[in-house]
């Protein structure tokens, strides 16, 4: 009897033991990202027939297991996957909305000082001062579309410092995960998948957390213990113990504009969220059509003013030359969807005679090749469409085409060109413009006090001169100031309800596998209790086999 006491007492002891050891674990981690709350699986140990029934013969810690759902990681995953798209795309679009904006970085005020220089011209056409104030502040205002159209380009290198820091970040995680499907493999194979490693599975779980926050997956358990991790659209990421690599590549018509690879595969067009695909959807959704807009807006300003200009006269009674001067890009990137692999496209930038028709970005395809190429082109701004066009008339609308490589063109193929994306960078005074007396206000030559045409120069404000004749200057900027602020104040919206979400999903997590101190301070009680209770048991079973070696003496 003593000696079955004796056993119960010792097998609580150890059950009690492993109880105590566990909980102590759990306490010395409340405070380590990714652990899970682990708690001891008891189990009575077999009973024994004893003539008069069966007697229980104690207890055994047959498991630790963590506390885990599958269901509720997931759930945090994709939610923290949501987030950080959103919340990458709002961090980025508010430094854009700041910038175009503000009083002092925004063009508006600018676009007025010009003008009100231009007016003090017109109301005194003779004063030397009032005309260098006009070349000063047409300075300025060239100066201005220079410096915003470098702060996007600062805004886009951010994007590709981005991408280039989640992609390194992306591999170092994936090879962790394989390494830690290795480690959890060789742990679950020794004990044939009845014991799992609890630490290193927690670890697996907070570098999948941590993928998903910089770009969506999925991930399949494995039999063997292992992890698949795919992308959503199903490229593999981590099979087993192998990892495979993201990578940044140039696009092809325009090797700043970094495309995500993935064993030589582009899966830019694939992603769906995370910080990557955030960063992404900022430069394509926000960046490009806002550098486009202000690229549109510098050109038509140099365009129509330019032109009365040029019909004008100064004051040593010459025509007048061009206030301002575009430069000259070339090679501008041009999407293409050809059917002839080996045919390479460009675009040159060509001054148009007009703003009137002008859109930020065109898509052009190919009606005819015989005996020349015939074009039916798109304006995307507003879908006017402008049919039976040749090479030569698409320098009408600010660009012309080139072909090279050992491709032919093809009816049917299309092309997306944006000739006015680096033309706010590019836009100065004409260099040739120095004197303020060059300055054309007059109509006619030698005509003292002639002050027409820097009438018309100031009328040009308030004339509704782009897209298609329905805004003026200031109009077209400030639709973009609009538009810029409307796309900041969704991704803010839909930021916060991400955040809710995120939250509700980070909580599930915690009340299933946080640690609690108040509750891992009563399992210490409990357990000490226990423990006690187990070793009183094997201090009685001491005394009865004393006593009975008594009797036998």
């Amino acid at each position: 009897m003593a000696i079955g006491i004796l056993g119960s007492a010792l097998s609580g002891l150890a059950a009690f033991q492993r109880s105590l050891e566990v909980t102590s674990n759990n306490i010395s981690n409340v405070n380590t990202e990714g652990y899970s709350r682990q708690r001891v699986e008891l189990q009575t140990a077999p009973e024994q027939f004893v003539g008069h029934g069966y007697l229980g013969s104690g207890v055994n810690a047959t498991n630790i297991k963590r506390s885990y759902d599958e269901f509720i990681n997931t759930q945090q995953r994709s939610s923290a996957t949501a987030f950080n798209d959103v919340d990458s795309f709002y961090t980025l679009s508010t430094q854009m909305d700041n910038l175009i904006a503000n009083e002092s970085t925004g063009l508006s005020p600018a676009i007025k000082s010009f003008f009100n220089a231009v007016n003090d011209v017109a109301n005194d056409p003779t004063s030397i001062p009032a005309r260098q104030v006009m070349l000063s502040e047409g300075d300025a205002i060239a100066r201005q579309f220079n410096s915003m159209s470098n702060r996007f380009d600062d805004l886009r290198q951010q994007v590709n410092n981005n991408l280039d820091t989640s992609v390194q970040e992306v591999n170092g995680f994936a090879n962790s995960i394989a390494d830690l499907n290795r480690k959890i493999m060789d742990a679950v194979g020794k004990t044939s998948g009845q014991q799992q490693p609890n630490e290193l599975m927690d670890q697996r779980d907070l570098l999948l957390s941590k993928i998903s926050e910089k770009m969506d997956i999925s991930v399949v358990p494995q039999p063997d213990g292992s992890f698949s991790v795919f992308t959503q659209q199903g490229q593999p990421l981590v099979l087993g113990t192998n990892a495979s690599r993201l990578s940044l590549q140039g696009a092809s018509n325009d090797p700043s504009r970094l495309q995500i690879m993935l064993n030589g595969e582009d899966i830019t067009g694939n992603l769906s969220g995370g910080e990557i695909f955030g960063n992404i959807r900022f430069r394509d959704e926000m960046l490009d059509p806002a550098q486009n807009q202000l690229g549109l807006l510098a050109t038509g300003l140099a365009v129509e003013f330019n032109k009365v200009h040029q019909d004008g006269y100064d004051l040593n009674g010459d025509a007048g030359l061009a206030f301002f001067d575009l430069g000259s890009a070339t090679n501008l990137p041009v999407i293409s969807k050809v059917q002839d692999g080996n045919l390479t496209v460009t675009a040159d930038f060509v001054a148009p005679t007009a703003a009137v028709n002008l859109g930020a970005s065109y898509r052009v395809d190919v009606t005819g090749t015989a005996p020349a190429n015939v074009y039916t082109l798109t304006n995307l701004s507003d879908n006017s469409v402008a049919s039976g066009l040749s090479d030569a008339g698409l320098a009408a609308f600010g660009f012309n085409l080139n072909f090279g490589g050992t491709g032919s063109v093809n009816v049917g193929d299309s092309f997306q060109v944006s000739p006015f994306f680096k033309a706010a960078e590019s836009i100065q005074v004409n260099p040739a413009v120095t004197n303020p007396r060059q300055i054309a206000a007059a109509s006619a030559p030698n005509q003292q006090g002639d002050n027409g045409k820097a009438l018309e120069l100031a009328g040009l404000e308030s004339l509704n001169l782009m897209l298609g004749g329905k805004n003026s200057f200031t109009q077209v900027y400030g639709q973009l100031v609009a538009d810029v602020g409307s796309q900041t104040h969704n991704a803010s919206v839909s930021r916060s309800a991400q955040k809710v979400l995120l939250d509700q999903a980070t909580q599930a997590r915690e009340d299933l596998a946080g640690v609690n101190l108040d509750e891992e301070a009563a399992n210490l009680i409990k357990f000490q209790n226990s423990y006690q209770a187990a070793a009183r048991a094997v201090s009685v079973a001491s005394t009865l086999f004393d006593s009975l070696l008594g009797v036998i003496r």
